[in-house]
């Protein structure tokens, strides 16, 4: 059995007046993906940044419900918000590595969170973090290559080493995937089923083919509202419900 990892209780979000998200409430699994497909502007993206607060630098932004991460509500007074987000990784759309070496890219995280008490310390996380990425091989002889050097699938694997350096218990990927080209695509999608062995993975994707090969819970968002939440399989061979069925026919959205 899976332990619950996130509980969303009757979640309302607001960005100023206008209501982006409306009454939602689910469980994420640890150690499974959870891919949440729908129309854009439909409100998998305001879902995804919720569940590490990243909605709180957006001016008027509010949410009401609960969010809780092990029982822990996030958005409970006192929270360290900093933890929070090591605690819960974000990769985003476009790969984003800094203008520095691989290296230190990596190094980045745990040398700001004090992580590692020496240079050797250091060195075998970043070589962990990179390995985890499946990306070690590929670098391991030029860590002092500049990142913006590396092509763009090595880039957003790259960002997952980051990520995964801060030894982080969720990674939240928004749309990982869609700068990439079908290869790295693949090469994406098989690094996320070794990662879930050890992290709880949400997947905000467009790619309908992407959540059914890759995820094992997927969400169906629809202006702003959860009209389905089940496991694959049964989302994409028996929806319950029939936009659902429309929009994976290609009917709808």
């Amino acid at each position: 059995m899976h332990t619950i990892k996130f509980s969303l209780e009757h979640i309302y979000f607001y960005y100023g007046k206008y209501m982006a998200l409306s009454d939602i409430s689910m469980t994420i699994l640890d150690r499974q993906i959870t891919a949440l497909i729908g129309p854009s502007g439909c409100g998998k993206s305001t879902f995804l940044r919720c569940l590490n607060r990243m909605n709180d630098t957006i001016p008027g932004a509010r949410l009401e419900g609960r969010v809780l991460l092990d029982n822990q509500d996030i958005y409970a007074p006192g929270v360290d918000v900093v933890n929070l987000r090591r605690r819960v990784g974000m990769v985003f759309q476009r790969p984003n590595p800094f203008p520095q070496s691989v290296f230190d890219n990596v190094a980045f995280g745990p040398r700001v969170l004090g992580l590692t008490r020496n240079k050797d310390e250091l060195y075998w996380l970043v070589e962990q973090s990179l390995r985890g990425a499946a990306l070690w091989d590929e670098v391991k002889d030029n860590l002092k290559q500049d990142a913006l050097s590396l092509s763009l699938g090595q880039q957003q694997r790259l960002c997952i080493a980051r990520a995964i350096a801060v030894s982080p218990e969720v990674i939240l990927m928004d749309e990982p995937c869609s700068a990439l080209d079908p290869i790295a695509t693949l090469e994406i999608e098989e690094l996320m089923r070794q990662l879930k062995e050890q992290y709880c993975i949400v997947i905000v994707t467009h790619n309908m083919q992407q959540a059914a090969r890759v995820s094992d819970w997927t969400g169906f968002f629809w202006l702003g509202k959860l009209v389905e939440f089940d496991e694959t399989q049964s989302v994409f061979t028996r929806p319950s419900q029939k936009l659902t069925e429309d929009y994976i026919t290609g009917r709808a959205g």
